[in-house]
């Protein structure tokens, strides 16, 4: 679920982009290629290569929104808005390219984030197609934080810099100032945003249509000179684009870009190291889940992108994806790079071949859990179970980040848990009880994760004996526990479930 920023009566202006998810990337193509079109609330383009991103962002609507984008040269036009809302309060959307990191989501060697007080240059270029209707800005939205990169709701400043607008629009708060920057005349306004941010913008007298290699550091020197930015926090995104409230169709921009750097030492450019261990950790007809370890960085990784051939599929902050919607019987080689705050790219890991399993299969994926019951009373004061997993695919899978979940229904609210034997060494093993709701049978789990190890084709773990007791060891009633059973030889569990990076593999979860 995307978070949206919520703005009072007075907002009118700050620019709606909060995204908590984006949808996957459209690649850019060639210079020849057809425009893309896009009618959806949240869509995403990669525009030259990466370098840019252009965001639907209808943060504040549900009408219907169009745009066509050529990705090649970033050129975008709207060819179906026609909002209606009231100036009053905030925009109805705020469609706009960006460079940087935009809540976590990095274009590639934006040269960002910079510490405000590092800040040697900021530079940009802005030319827009306007119309004569309805209710809009032409603005840019830059973003600050006080740390590099941020998958929330920025803490710092927003700042904005408008340089035209109609239909009786303003921005949020009040006018404090007049300026002259850049050889332009500003109106500066300042005012908190509607969940406490401070907002700064400067309204472009007189208005254009372009600005070309407008000094945007002297509008953030002058911002911080009024104590609106913290000159210890990070410029993390630059944004170009229109708030629009009403109409809209017609407005494009047909260029925009952005250059900023360090006062000396230029910008980062150091990338990540490689991610390591780039492996599988499941398959089922249609999907290959894959896991992999951290790479490093001198500043952070934001996120990594992960790779189906030469195709990037998606992009996750974590170290686990479950890659969707692919071929049974079929074998995809997977390569996965590390991104950082400012937009360098790793190298590529090693690849690492999945073969996803034939249709009309049992199960979701290449592993499956055995069960026999190690304790035939339902009353006493343990729930005791052997498990093993076994592999069913033709390949070796990884069980390293495996999670086997046994649900249990218990109102007690500590327990201790123990691994009395494994095969493959239960120092091999972290296991606890989480909770699960109030999901009838099925209220608390025990969950097992094994840390390192791999399975052969048809190989299993072997033995893996467990137990589990209530903090004061008062007897607990598993009768109508979901994965109790009563086998007495290892049998197939699919009231057992096994997860990898949050993704059911096996069973049925209650």
């Amino acid at each position: 679920m995307r978070k949206r920023r919520l703005r009072g009566a007075l907002a009118a202006t700050a620019a709606g982009i909060l995204l908590a998810a984006l949808a996957l990337l459209t690649g850019a193509g060639s210079a020849a290629a057809a425009p893309v079109t896009d009618c959806t609330q949240w869509g995403t383009t990669e525009l030259q290569g990466g370098a840019y991103t252009y965001q639907q962002n209808e943060w504040n609507s549900s009408a219907r929104q169009c745009v066509s984008v050529d990705a090649a040269t970033g050129a975008w036009k709207l060819t179906e808005a026609n909002f209606s809302l009231t100036t009053a309060g905030p925009p109805a959307t705020y469609p706009s390219s960006y460079k940087g990191c935009h809540w976590g989501a990095c274009t590639v060697n934006s040269g960002v984030p910079i510490r405000v007080s590092e800040l040697g240059s900021a530079r940009s270029t802005f030319d827009t197609t306007q119309v004569a209707s309805g209710a809009w800005n032409a603005a840019y939205d830059l973003w600050f934080n006080s740390t590099p990169t941020t998958g929330d709701q920025p803490d710092g400043t927003e700042l904005m810099i408008w340089i035209n607008h109609r239909g009786g629009v303003q921005p949020i708060g009040s006018r404090t100032a007049t300026i002259t920057a850049d050889g332009r005349t500003w109106d500066v306004w300042t005012g908190p945003g509607a969940s406490g941010w401070k907002v700064i913008s400067y309204v472009l007298q007189s208005g254009a249509t372009a600005v070309t290699d407008l000094d945007v550091k002297r509008l953030v020197d002058d911002a911080t000179a009024r104590g609106q930015i913290n000159p210890a926090h990070y410029l993390i995104d630059a944004e170009a684009g229109f708030e629009i409230w009403q109409g809209g169709q017609g407005l494009g921009v047909n260029s925009f870009s952005f250059d900023a750097r360090k006062g000396s030492g230029g910008a980062d450019t150091t990338p990540p190291t490689a991610p390591r261990n780039l492996r599988s950790t499941g398959a089922s007809s249609s999907s290959a889940s894959l896991a992999w370890d951290a790479a490093t960085d001198d500043i952070g990784v934001t996120s990594y992108d992960v790779y189906r051939g030469s195709t990037r599929v998606g992009s996750t902050g974590g170290t686990t994806y479950t890659d969707t919607g692919l071929t049974a019987s079929t074998a995809y080689s997977y390569t996965v790079r590390a991104r950082d705050a400012a937009g360098n790219v790793s190298p590529p890991t090693g690849p690492v071949s999945v073969t996803t399993e034939p249709g009309g299969g049992t199960g979701t994926g290449n592993l499956k859990v055995q069960y026999k019951t190690s304790d035939t009373s339902v009353t006493d004061n343990a729930i005791g179970m052997n498990l093993k997993v076994v592999n069913t695919g033709s390949t070796t899978q990884s069980l390293k980040d495996i999670e086997i979940r046994y649900w249990f229904d218990d109102p007690a609210t500590s327990y201790t848990t123990w691994c009395d034997w494994a095969q493959i060494g239960c120092s091999n093993l972290t296991h606890a009880v989480s909770t699960n709701g109030t999901t009838t049978g099925a209220n608390r789990y025990l969950k097992v994760n094994i840390t390192s190890g791999t399975l052969a084709p048809g190989a299993s773990t072997g033995d893996i004996q467990l137990r589990l007791h209530r903090a004061d060891w008062s007897n607990l009633n598993e009768a109508d526990d979901y994965s109790h059973g009563t086998a007495g030889a290892y049998t197939d569990a699919p009231k057992i479930g096994i997860y990898s990076g949050g993704q059911l593999l096996w069973g049925t979860a209650p």
